[in-house]
């Protein structure tokens, strides 16, 4: 893969990279305007996503950090961007091109005041796994393999700026009005923050292995602090592959299962006994070993739950306090998804909306186990998200509803479901963690 020798560091540099990004996909509409005539709409629009899908993704893997970043949250929402957009963002997961060794040795110095090879035996300076914040090296230290996690030059330092440049994309992609936006803006700004400090990383790391380390099937690296800075990790090596590449291949129902229940059981022990989760989950973030054991990687983007969230949010997902009307609009408010100074059109739509999709959302939570692998359940969830990003009457509202919790909460029940259909695991005990 062919590496990357510098990366725009100033705000200035990064802001350029992107308007001539921007000038490519207004090429590409032109090019589609022109396709218009010769190719049916159908093929005309799919030859428009994949232009744009490839131009955007290229613009964002040179500057990697959050904006390569959001690509990757992106990629997880398969019920709203096209198929060409979730194909090329998601490799932002796990394989974007990787600084080159020069480049890695003069980071790697000024962020420990050493060279890798007066700390580590031996240390490789060609990358094994590059992703949006960091990228990974193999190193050895008194017999032991080692992977050490670099973060990319530049990147905590540009955060805001990059955000800003974003948000009018996101704000008009998910439909965000700018009264209230900011609250949401600043929640991810914050996580992002978080994900760059690299000490708060080893710190949750060593929490979260101490405190799961009693599920079954369950495994996570140990972490050294002594070989560990701010913007530098380094970790036990842990042999397995990527959960993506573990699901395209395996054909054994029992593995499956099994990966399945403990990846189940570390969330619901998380959200429900600690009040903090992994809100990442993304198949970069899972190795599976070949004794078909879940390996849990980079705890970066940790969620705290506050209580007052916690509590109403569950309750909205019990079955009869969905099924009873004057309790589920209560619950809408305390969560801040109805307000105050909505209309009575502006109530009746968003109570209906929530509840055709909490009704669907919810089921594997109702039920004592459950079939994952289920294509009709998660065709239903696809189906609803199309019909609702097509809605005209959402399009005329204020559609920022909810407290500013829902965006990494959703997103971790999102991408859990989508890694559970993934893997096929069809006998869930979904309560199993309150025995463990």
């Amino acid at each position: 893969m062919k590496t990357i020798d510098k990366i725009p560091t100033s705000k200035i540099q990064r802001a350029t990279k992107l308007v001539s990004t921007g000038a490519k996909v207004g090429v590409n509409y032109l090019k589609y305007y022109g396709d218009k005539l010769t190719k049916n709409d159908i093929e005309a629009k799919q030859r428009l996503n994949q232009n744009n899908a490839e131009d955007i993704y290229d613009g964002l893997k040179q500057l990697k950090g959050s904006a390569l970043k959001v690509a990757q949250m992106l990629s997880m929402e398969k019920s709203i961007l096209p198929q060409a957009y979730v194909e090329k963002f998601s490799l932002a997961q796990f394989s974007v091109p990787p600084l080159s060794p020069p480049l890695v040795l003069k980071t790697f110095k000024k962020y420990f005041g050493k060279s890798p090879n007066d700390i580590f035996d031996t240390f490789n300076a060609t990358s094994v796994n590059a992703a949006s914040i960091g990228q990974v090296h193999i190193a050895e230290k008194n017999g032991k393999k080692l992977a050490v996690k670099i973060q990319y030059p530049g990147v905590a330092e540009s955060i805001s700026s990059d955000l800003a440049m974003v948000k009018p994309i996101a704000m008009s992609m998910f439909n965000i009005k700018g009264k209230d936006s900011d609250k949401y803006f600043k929640e991810v700004e914050g996580k992002l923050i978080e994900e760059t400090n690299y000490i708060l990383e080893v710190e949750q790391s060593k929490e979260i292995a101490q405190k799961c380390a009693h599920i079954p099937n369950l495994l996570i690296p140990e972490y050294y602090e002594e070989l560990s800075s701010e913007r530098i990790i380094t970790m036990d090596y842990m042999e397995g592959q990527h959960l993506s590449e573990f699901t395209s291949h395996n054909t054994n129902q029992e593995f499956s299962n099994t990966i399945g229940q403990a990846l189940w059981d570390f969330y619901m022990f998380q959200i429900h006994n600690l009040r903090k989760v992994h809100a990442d989950p993304h198949p970069g973030n899972f190795l599976v070993s070949n004794d078909a054991q879940l390996i849990a990687l980079d705890f970066g983007c940790m969620k705290t739950i506050p209580n007052e969230f916690y509590v109403p949010y569950f309750e909205l997902a019990e079955k009869e306090n969905i099924d009873n009307r004057e309790k589920f609009v209560e619950k809408l408010y305390q969560l801040e998804i109805l307000r105050a100074d909505d209309n009575a059109n502006e109530v009746a739509f968003f109570t209906e909306m929530f509840h055709e999709m909490l009704s669907l959302f919810t089921q594997p939570l109702h039920a004592e186990t459950f079939d994952f692998s289920n294509g009709e359940f998660f065709g239903k969830i696809a189906e609803l998200g199309e019909r609702y990003s097509k809605n005209t009457e959402l399009r005329k509202m204020n559609a920022n509803r909810g407290s500013k919790h829902f965006i990494y909460i959703n997103r971790t029940f999102f991408g859990l479901y989508n890694l559970m259909f993934d893997l096929k695991a069809n006998t869930i005990k979904i309560n199993n963690f309150k025995t463990l």
